[in-house]
């Protein structure tokens, strides 16, 4: 069934998810008559020699001088000097999430943009479609210009783009799509570029990413606490509640729903290490700062970026820096942090749970015959490579400003190299912890207990039905992917609410 998205309603990370394979995007009265009536009014304003950005002017720094006289001749002034990004290109995910944002913005009636332009992104987003993005060139201060510009051009059949995830000249990708080449004038061009739409939609789909994986680890440390035998007084409501954190409180409600019946085996020690008796603590801190980015995240899903904007009943031109991505730079970078903490919380689990000293006395590195096997040896090691991964990228981008255009973007933000760095990382999480699911299963088969709390159970129930033990030794690496798939399931149960009281994905 394809999933519908109405450019009238709010839009939702679920909605960029969505977007990943074909959506019909809902091109509504409501939403044509608004950008009809704004696209009016900017015809008057321009039959009145009124000054406008990009339709009048130069662009950037250069905006002191005239732009072309034919409005159609300014969309390739606008472009073409746009086609200087470089590297891989985007992943088609953030790409077509990216065009769903731009469309919604563009929906709002405040960029003055022609109707047909809204009905194009709404029918591209219908087809297997991608235009082919480089990752590098945005600083995302003018909005994401360089990205916005390539897939701006490949709507327009030039460049290259994606079909059914094949690389394409993109008037054949175009063709074979059944869509027609995109028609354009200078604010057309300038409406699809100048807004932070890429950054805002890898920022949503880190955040989604992190949210499951978040979920999943409350999910994993009761299940590590059962089959080692811990004492889940760690948990408890009165000493989280004297922590005074909201997002601690809330994640330990739901940690103990998931470990509600665990019997301690009275053989470990008093107190367990940090990476046991500290998490609710450490993931409640990571639950409040994910706050942070979902409202973050729903204020630019429901944001006009672009420059100007215009106000019809006010007879209003109002230009500004509404493509200013500081807010999601901050944010990613919080999210950022949040991912490396969250990475070494999951490593350190997986080295408690190997290690024959700390684990209850399971085999090390919980090998069926050790010597013989090597049972989680390689995991092991790949995940501190994923993690210092993480951790080596983790410095901040939202304030690593650099002056650029002439002075005219004398300070910028650096959004779209914080989101992408995060979705980036937001997979070598989901990697890492997956590399923990797989141990614990394995614990499972090499001596660990049965598990006493049934919320436990059932977990390691799920991973047991998805993974099969390892014995004899064989290569790991789809089982942790396998295992990272079980994960992303995981934590559903448990409730977590962004501060509009729905579900965050």
């Amino acid at each position: 069934m394809t999933t519908e998205v109405d450019l009238a309603a709010p839009l939702r990370i679920a909605d960029l998810s969505a977007a990943r394979d074909p959506v019909r995007v809902v091109v509504g009265p409501q939403v044509r008559d608004r950008v009809t009536h704004t696209r009016v009014f900017l015809s008057e304003v321009l039959g009145e020699d009124r000054a406008v950005y990009g339709s009048t002017t130069g662009f950037g720094a250069l905006v002191g001088y005239a732009g072309r006289a034919d409005l159609r001749d300014q969309a390739d002034n606008t472009l073409a000097h746009l086609g200087a990004g470089h590297g891989p290109d985007l992943a088609p995910e953030i790409v077509r999430a990216t065009v769903l944002v731009r469309a919604w913005s563009l929906a709002q009636g405040a960029s003055g943009v022609s109707p047909h332009v809204v009905d194009a992104l709404a029918a591209m987003l219908g087809t297997t479609f991608v235009p082919a993005v480089p990752r590098w060139g945005s600083v995302g201060a003018s909005g994401d210009l360089i990205p916005l510009g390539a897939a701006a051009q490949a709507l327009r059949g030039r460049g290259h783009a994606y079909l059914d995830g094949v690389r394409l000249p993109a008037a054949e990708a175009l063709a074979r799509a059944g869509l027609e080449p995109l028609p354009l004038d200078g604010r057309d061009a300038l409406a699809l570029v100048n807004g932070t739409s890429l950054t805002t939609a890898a920022t949503a789909l880190a955040l989604s990413a992190v949210r499951a994986v978040h979920r999943a680890q409350q999910v994993l440390t009761c299940l590590l606490a059962d089959l080692l035998g811990a004492d889940p007084q760690f948990l408890d409501a009165r000493l989280l509640r004297a922590y005074g954190h909201p997002g601690a409180i809330d994640v330990g409600a739901g940690m103990r729903r998931v470990s509600d019946g665990l019997v301690p085996s009275g053989k470990r020690p008093l107190q367990e290490p940090y990476s046991i008796r500290c998490a609710p603590q450490l993931l409640g801190a990571a639950e409040d700062a994910l706050r942070h980015v979902d409202a973050v995240v729903a204020a630019d899903l429901g944001s006009v970026s672009d420059n100007p904007l215009f106000f019809p009943d006010e007879d209003l031109v109002v230009h500004g820096g509404n493509f200013f991505g500081q807010p999601a730079a901050f944010a990613a970078d919080l999210l950022s942090m949040v991912v490396a903490q969250l990475g070494n919380l999951a490593e350190r689990q997986l080295d408690l749970l190997v290690d024959p000293h700390r684990n209850g006395g399971l085999p090390p590195m919980l090998a069926a015959g050790p010597g013989q096997q090597h049972g989680l040896q390689g995991v092991q090691l790949a995940s501190t490579a994923l993690i210092a991964e993480i951790r080596r990228d983790a410095m901040p981008a939202s304030m690593q400003s650099l002056p650029t255009n002439l002075h005219n973007q004398d300070v910028i933000p650096l959004g779209t190299q914080a989101a992408l760095r995060v979705f980036d990382q937001a997979g070598l999480l989901r990697l890492i912890v997956g590399s923990l699911a797989l141990g614990l299963r394995q614990a499972a088969h090499v001596g660990a207990r049965t598990p006493t709390a049934p919320g436990c159970g059932e977990a390691l129930a799920a991973l047991a039905a998805a993974i099969p033990p390892v014995d004899p030794d064989r290569p790991l690496d789809s089982d942790v992917r396998r295992a990272a798939d079980v994960v992303d399931e995981l934590g559903l149960p448990l409730t977590s609410l962004t501060l509009d009281g729905r579900r965050d994905a």
